[in-house]
């Protein structure tokens, strides 16, 4: 029913910047949980950053607040990942996703981590980093 495909990964010096796409294919009318997560070697899947459609809430994981902006096409529903200032640490497998709205979440309240439980996911993107 969905269809997700991140692009826009690469490598980049510290203190560069980089805009990830995550094109959407799917029904634009329904509403849906989307973010975006990493994923290091040796190291469990990461929120990076989520939206509600229909709502104007997006929530970030603390190291990249104020420094990444997650947006959305209202028309389309493409997802998009805006990362400024990056450092190695941000270095990882970048992957988009989306649930259908009815039953899920973007934060998880109790943890007031991001959820990573998702319907559909991309292939993922890959981000690197070099000092």
């Amino acid at each position: 029913q969905v269809h997700l495909q991140e692009s826009g990964g690469g490598s980049v010096q510290t203190g560069g910047s980089l805009r990830l796409s995550c094109a959407f294919s799917g029904d634009t009318r329904n509403n849906y949980c989307m973010g975006w997560f990493r994923q290091v070697p040796g190291k469990k899947r990461e929120g990076v950053a989520g939206l509600r459609t229909g709502s104007g809430e997006t929530y970030y994981i603390d190291s990249v607040r104020g420094r990444f902006t997650i947006s959305r096409d209202i028309v389309t529903n493409d997802l998009y990942l805006e990362m400024n200032n990056l450092t190695p640490n941000d270095t990882a497998m970048y992957y988009c996703a989306a649930s259908q709205s009815a039953g899920c979440a973007v934060l998880d309240a109790p943890s007031r981590t991001l959820v990573n439980k998702y319907t559909y996911w991309g292939q993922g993107t890959q981000v690197t980093v070099s000092s």
